[in-house]
């Protein structure tokens, strides 16, 4: 885990890759909690006995959101800021999703920081986080998120 105590700090980790999580397992009671808290219930996400039928790989796949949703807690671990009042989820500049994530995979995430900068009284960084799935060689989804820092 990499520590941040200022600015400088933050800047000397641009371009580096700051963690890899543990894998998760995505498994149905995740998609079916996810399904019924958005209202997203289309039957690729929850209907296993249809995906048997008509999905590719005969199994239910998560929504996009879920997999994009997990960044928090796949990340929490990769930096430390010790003097950290509060950190603001600032969004994203850009999602892509690129392989579907089926029920019982695996997923982890990896992130690196582009860039760190000043904005206004906090820090802003700037990075990369790539959700992995155990086994493919796409991806699920290449995310640039943007999170401020406000410093005690």
């Amino acid at each position: 885990m990499y520590t941040i105590n200022s600015l400088e700090d933050a800047q000397a980790l641009e371009g580096l890759e700051v963690g890899v999580s543990d894998w998760v397992v995505i498994d149905q009671a995740r998609i079916d909690k996810f399904a019924a808290a958005t209202g997203d219930d289309q039957w690729i996400h929850i209907d296993q006995a249809r995906a048997a039928k008509e999905l590719p790989e005969g199994k239910t796949i998560a929504h996009g959101y879920l997999t994009l949703s997990l960044i928090p807690s796949l990340t929490k671990n990769f930096i430390e800021v010790s003097n950290l009042e509060q950190m603001i989820n600032f969004g994203c500049n850009k999602v892509r999703f690129y392989s579907a994530v089926s029920v019982g995979d695996k997923v982890r995430a990896r992130g690196s920081l582009i860039k760190a900068k000043k904005r206004g009284g906090m820090m802003q960084l700037l990075s990369k986080i790539t959700i992995d799935i155990e086994g493919k060689k796409k991806p699920a989804c290449i995310v640039e998120m943007l999170v401020l820092l406000v410093m005690k």
